[in-house]
């Protein structure tokens, strides 16, 4: 049991979703005791009053503000003003209120995609500022890379340490399962899983598995419980602001998780690849030497025995997991 959390108490904003989830099943085993999980049906973070009455209701010593609106491409493309209003109102908001409660720290979870897209390869932290993100993303991703800035401006005014974590693309259990607004893995592990575990329909041609793009982008994919640990870590080691990657400093293409997914699926059927939907970003990977330098982390989960982990969840769960709005494959 660490002793850094003992009579800790902790608000996890975000800690009934999918990264929050993770964090909250490691703070328990090392010794964090008093833990409060935020509700938007309790505390809706994108009102300053109820922001304010959260913190009022739930002082804490450490703040993980790990909510936000969350999507695929699609759903980017199809709702820039809500990715950029809710995830700027949450981020303002939940930060100020912890300092101005008392808070000793603010852990956040930022985004990999707010990094420039013509970025030079593996992503560093310095040059998160050095030009514009991806275009279908950018509404969510530069309301994320805002947290940063207000870091440094409220540990410059208020000697606040408030740590930036920029995760990789995560994946794992407790994920968003459904196809309008999952990520490339959760939609992936739905369709091989439906496509494997249900039986065709009478006359379709067979089993298939349709695919957005051309599988031939790359991204730095990293188990979700990896991240989890990386976040701790980041919350009992720094005392001031820090932005830092935490992914696997590895490079997997969509192409090779569709084939690793067949192959831990069974399936057997087509895979047919959608070239006319756009792959988004070519390449994504992230320098991960800050993180193993300051926080000795390094994700432990390889990709396959991640994946492997992430099917078998969602097929014991299927039933409760996030999964039950969009139907349509893409």
């Amino acid at each position: 049991m660490s002793i850094v959390w003992q009579d800790k108490r902790v608000i996890v904003t975000g800690g009934a979703g999918f990264l929050g989830t993770h964090v909250v099943e490691k703070l328990r085993p090392a010794g964090c005791e008093h833990i409060y999980v935020v509700r938007t049906r309790d505390y809706d973070l994108t009102q300053e009053e109820r922001v304010k009455r959260l913190f009022s209701d739930h002082p804490a010593h450490i703040v993980f503000h790990l909510a936000g609106l969350v999507g695929g491409i699609g759903a980017n493309k199809a709702r820039p003003a809500d990715f950029f209003y809710q995830n700027m109102m949450m981020g303002v908001l939940t930060l100020h209120y912890a300092w101005k409660s008392g808070a000793q720290k603010f852990i956040c979870a930022g985004a990999g995609c707010g990094y420039p897209e013509h970025a030079p390869l593996p992503l560093k932290e310095n040059s998160l500022w050095d030009g514009f993100p991806q275009q279908e993303s950018a509404p969510y991703s530069l309301a994320k890379r805002m947290l940063h800035i207000q870091s440094l401006a409220y540990w410059a005014q208020y000697r606040f340490p408030a740590v930036v974590a920029i995760p990789g693309n995560i994946y794992g259990p407790h994920d968003n399962f459904d196809l309008e607004e999952a990520h490339v893995i959760p939609a992936l592990v739905r369709k091989f899983v439906e496509a494997v575990d249900t039986p065709p329909t009478l006359g379709n041609g067979g089993r298939r598995v349709t695919v957005w793009g051309t599988g031939r982008p790359t991204r730095d994919f990293v188990y979700a419980g990896d991240v989890a640990e990386g976040i701790l870590r980041a919350a009992e080691l720094y005392e001031q602001p820090e932005l830092v990657n935490l992914s696997s400093g590895m490079e997997a293409s969509i192409r090779e998780v569709v084939e690793t997914l067949a192959d831990i699926t069974g399936f057997q059927g087509d895979v047919v690849w959608d070239s006319g939907r756009p792959d988004g970003q070519s390449r994504r990977l992230f320098d991960i030497s800050k993180a193993e330098r300051d926080l000795n982390f390094r994700a432990r989960t390889s990709l396959r025995e991640g994946l492997e982990l992430t099917v078998d969840w969602y097929r014991t769960h299927r039933g409760e997991a996030r999964n039950m709005v969009g139907t349509r494959l893409r």
